[in-house]
């Protein structure tokens, strides 16, 4: 199991920039992919970027060229920065971690809100 700890968000205007973090713990050398999902009210939890052990990163079509992600192995934390934020990048902001057979860890933080205004 791994533990998980989300940080960082908050109310900004549109085009603003937040910067997310999520320390990572427990079975540190278990986790292989790490990924940020968000889920807005009355809707599903979705994917919104991950990235590889080896850095490779990937992203939901509607966060490309204005989110990147990012992780520093040595401080066992994954890094979310969000820029020209939208109204509709409103959600609660979750980090997960995935093991080394490729499944995701089931352990959830307690998320990040992120509250973007138009």
């Amino acid at each position: 199991q791994v533990q998980l700890v989300e940080s960082g968000g908050g109310w900004v205007q549109a085009g603003g920039s937040l910067r997310l973090s999520c320390a990572a713990s427990g079975s540190i050398s278990s986790i292989r992919a790490m990924g940020w999902y968000r889920q807005a009210p009355g809707k599903q939890r979705e994917l919104v970027a991950s990235i590889t052990s080896g850095r490779l990163t990937n992203y939901a079509d509607s966060v490309k060229g204005r989110f990147t992600i990012s992780r520093d192995s040595a401080k066992n934390t994954l890094y979310l920065q969000m820029n020209s934020l939208k109204p509709e990048d409103t959600a609660v902001y979750y980090c997960r971690a995935g093991r080394s057979d490729g499944i995701w860890f089931n352990d959830w933080g307690q998320g990040t809100q992120v509250t973007v205004s138009s």
